[in-house]
């Protein structure tokens, strides 16, 4: 029938590489084709048997002027039934364009009831024999001799008519959520909004072993009406690869929903979007485009000539593009349950009176169109961004011309030109100067054939060659993909080994978990700034954070020279460590050593930029011992220094002095053990808390090297304050 003559057309419209066998596919349209032979007679032949046999006359058939075809009132439709009696079809024979030709039979029926053949008509000739003569007044038939085919008009079976007027929902049970894994598009895009939006994740579901799309039918309770019913259930046939399927509707406490199937690669809207995972120039090349604009044409094409008629809603967001790159339309039927509303996809006399109908479909095809060719948003213009202002010109356009997105023909060349040119007549104001999706179908088609001279190319060979290209480009992506994804792992790995120590980033990564670790001997270091909380009197919250940032970072760039590990910094206390997390041997206390030499002299040169000359003084501790370390929380995890050694070393700081290191016994014999000659001096017997009276030193340098320390003050801290209210109050003046 008409499905199967549609199907057939769509692989012999551009010419066939295969031959093809068809038990149907009879319509004009798939007339003298290469390579397709149909098992049934061909239309034609059948028309040509009636225009012959009208104009044939002998003694039983007289010369007609009128033909009558009479109908029951109670047969409210017409079909065609044909019944196949197997095994006597006989020899086939075919004609020159490879379809068959047989002998229709004018059969009557005798005065017992009976069927006999009155005359044949042969199709190779175009004539018609007298079989033999009827006895008695005949009631005429045809029928095909060799396949014995009977045609009768009927009326259609009461039952299926009863079918089509009720209608049961999906039971919900059978409508399955989804895996976590199943629920992203296929798409290199990483699209954060989709992470986090869960409502994305609800309107996906499988049913009967397949993913499938949920769409809410808003302003229905799922008690449909007769109308509602039988298109519904036409809803339901509709079986066309450019068409997305429908399988019913599902009722849940919170709506009702139509069952849709679910396109893998998303809307067609999603995939103009998505630059990363389908690039302009190596895949969304003009061809693709078009093939494109095809597939919805086709699709259209099909609908329009279905039982469903109109689509009313047709946008590049229910055009979705499965796994395989077909496009296929989807939001179709249910027009006497949703509105069609208004959007920038909508004809202007539908915006002016709602309403939908073929020719407003023409003209969404067109704005499609436009998105595809430009890539960009829907009815794009560079004068206009408003959508509200695009649709209200569109719907009152001014008397010389109308409003429409933008198309550059006067960049375009040859080949753009065509197909802007199709759809320029497509949005065309007036709706019946708008071709039909045929008259588009056929356009597009001619203008993919010519694209390479693949005037030879069927439907196959076009979409393998498009799976072949894509996967080219796939495969190009994969690498690019694979570069950035190891670029922003190398980043992502570079912060945590500012946050933790490279082993302890590791083991998380690893296990998930970091066991606590005993050291035998580490060094710990302290640091703090003189007066900090006078400065910070006499200073703003903008100006303290910008005076640590500067320290701090200068006392950053130092610890990278040196194997040593910042364990945290709180408020202007700066804590650092050395043979933790990995073992050095004796190197703890020579790094910890240079590297505490290295900040004094960086601290000798710093400057404040809100108090500029006066100097800032730190004290610095040292000493080393024994220490327990591990991750500590899960948010915001630290890795934390425990034992008496970390509180021996903040007395050694706190009972320093400003521009001085002071180093423990514990430490300078350490250094005593290695070949590094460090310069130091007795300081004496000083009281630490918690430890009580300890010989101390004060680190002054290393032998062989220069580091231009600063030279310690012998101003007591009141002093010192007395300083930085002095410099307060003469900047307060400058200013």
């Amino acid at each position: 029938g008409p499905t199967c003559t549609h199907a057939t057309f769509q692989m012999v419209g551009l010419k066939l590489l295969m031959p093809i066998i068809s038990a149907g596919s009879f319509a004009l349209s798939c007339d003298y084709k290469d390579n397709l032979t149909r098992i049934l007679p061909p239309a034609r032949k059948i028309s040509t048997f009636f225009t012959k046999f009208w104009d044939f006359n002998n003694n039983i058939k007289p010369k007609w002027s009128t033909a009558f075809l009479y109908k029951k009132q109670e047969n409210t439709e017409d079909s065609v039934y044909m019944c196949f009696h197997k095994g006597i079809a006989g020899h086939y024979k075919l004609d020159d364009h490879g379809d068959r030709d047989v002998n229709f039979s004018v059969i009557y029926t005798t005065t017992d009831n009976k069927y006999e053949t009155l005359f044949i008509f042969n199709t190779v000739y175009n004539y018609t024999n007298i079989n033999r003569n009827p006895q008695s007044s005949i009631t005429i038939f045809m029928r095909e001799t060799s396949y014995t085919v009977l045609l009768s008009v009927t009326r259609q079976n009461r039952r299926e008519r009863q079918v089509r007027k009720r209608w049961s929902h999906i039971h919900s049970d059978l409508i399955t959520p989804l895996e976590y894994n199943e629920r992203s598009l296929v798409s290199l895009k990483i699209d954060e909004d989709h992470r986090t939006n869960k409502s994305y994740m609800i309107r996906q579901g499988r049913y009967d072993k397949k993913i499938v799309i949920l769409k809410e039918l808003k302003h229905s309770d799922g008690n449909f009406n007769k109308r509602q019913r039988i298109e519904l259930n036409s809803l339901l046939h509709i079986d066309y690869y450019n068409l997305t399927k429908f399988y019913g509707t599902v009722k849940y406490d919170h709506g009702v929903f139509g069952v849709f199937e679910y396109g893998e690669r998303g809307s067609l809207r999603c995939v103009l979007n998505d630059n990363i995972s389908y690039p302009e120039e190596t895949f969304m090349d003009w061809e693709f485009k078009i093939s494109v604009m095809y597939d919805i044409a086709k699709g259209m094409s099909y609908l329009h000539s279905s039982d469903i008629q109109v689509h009313g809603r047709l946008k590049s967001t229910n055009c979705v593009v499965d796994n395989r790159m077909v496009v296929k339309i989807t939001g179709f039927g249910c027009n006497t349950i949703l509105n069609p509303g208004r959007d920038l996809w909508t004809a202007p006399e539908h915006l002016r009176r709602q309403g939908i109908s073929q020719k407003g479909d023409v003209y969404s095809f067109a704005i499609i169109a436009q998105e595809i060719v430009l890539r960009r948003k829907t009815f794009y213009t560079e004068a206009y961004s408003d959508r509200t202002e695009k649709m209200a010109r569109v719907q009152y356009p001014m008397k010389i011309t109308y409003f429409r997105p933008d198309l550059n023909f006067e960049t375009a060349g040859e080949k753009e030109l065509e197909v802007y040119m199709l759809i320029k007549i497509c949005w065309d104001e007036d709706p019946e100067r708008r071709p039909d999706f045929k008259k588009i179908e056929s356009s597009l088609g001619k203008i993919f054939s010519n694209l390479h001279n693949q005037a030879n190319e069927s439907y196959m060979d076009n979409l393998i060659r498009r799976l072949q290209m894509y996967s080219r480009n796939l495969e190009h992506l994969v690498e690019e993909r694979t570069a950035l994804y190891k670029a922003e792992r190398d980043r992502a790995d570079c912060l945590n080994f500012m946050l933790l120590p490279r082993p302890v980033v590791r083991s998380l990564k690893e296990t998930g978990i970091v066991e606590p670790e005993l050291f035998e001997e580490v060094t710990v270091y302290f640091s703090d700034i003189v007066g900090f909380t006078t400065l910070c009197q006499y200073s703003t919250p903008m100006e303290v954070v910008d005076m640590l940032n500067d320290i701090y970072k200068g006392f950053d760039s130092i610890l990278d020279h040196h194997d040593v590990y910042k364990v945290e910094t709180i408020g202007d206390a700066y804590m650092v460590a050395s043979g933790l997390p990995r073992r050095n041997g004796n190197r703890h206390a020579v790094d910890i050593s240079r590297m505490a030499l290295d900040i004094l002299a960086f601290m000798g040169t710093f400057q404040l930029r809100h108090l500029p000359g006066l100097p800032v003084w730190i004290r610095i501790g040292m000493h080393s011992g024994p220490c327990a370390a591990g991750v500590v929380g899960i948010k915001m995890p630290r890795y934390c220094l425990f034992g008496d050694t970390v509180n021996t070393a903040s007395s050694m700081e706190s009972t320093g002095h400003p521009l001085r290191i002071h180093v423990s016994q514990p430490t300078i014999s350490i250094l005593q053990r290695t070949d590094c000659k460090f310069e130091y001096e007795k300081r004496g017997e000083t009281f630490l808390k918690g430890k009580g009276t300890e010989l101390t030193y004060w680190l002054t340098g290393e032998t062989g090297e220069d580091y231009n320390l600063p030279t310690p003050p012998t101003e007591l801290p009141v002093e010192f304050r007395d300083r930085i209210v002095s410099r307060h109050r003469s900047g307060e003046e400058t200013r």
